[in-house]
């Protein structure tokens, strides 16, 4: 990938649009686990789906400026974010609950491995342009 003006532009936004979903994910993790007083599985899978939301929409528009089918887009996001999203929750669970870890700071490393993942299926297969 060529670095060029446009590149950087498009790599700051996912970056900025990446971050403020990880800073949702984790702020909907804390609101699910501590005020709510779900599982860390049921917190991850409820703060995933609803940050996947806010992704969707922030990513095909201000990201990739995207005008396919938002059906079939949304689809193919969905899918490719399930892998990623079990990904997220596996680490969780065998982080926090099996090996015992805080679970604060596997929650934000599993977000950066995350997002890291989520950036590849969109540029080379979702949001194709």
């Amino acid at each position: 990938m060529k670095l060029d003006t446009g590149t950087i532009k498009h790599l700051s936004l996912y970056g900025v649009f990446g971050v403020l979903t990880t800073i949702l994910a984790i702020f909907l993790y804390w609101v699910f686990t501590r005020l709510a007083g779900f599982s860390v599985v049921v917190s991850s899978g409820l703060s995933w789906f609803l940050a996947l939301l806010f992704a969707f929409f922030t990513n095909r528009r201000y990201v990739f400026h995207s005008s396919g089918n938002i059906f079939h887009e949304g689809y193919a996001f969905f899918m490719a974010r399930v892998f990623t999203g079990l990904l997220d929750v596996f680490i969780m669970y065998l982080f926090v609950d099996v090996l015992k870890f805080y679970d604060m700071p596997v929650k934000i490393i599993s977000n950066i491995i995350v997002i890291i993942l989520n950036y590849i299926a969109s540029k080379l297969y979702i949001f194709r342009r």
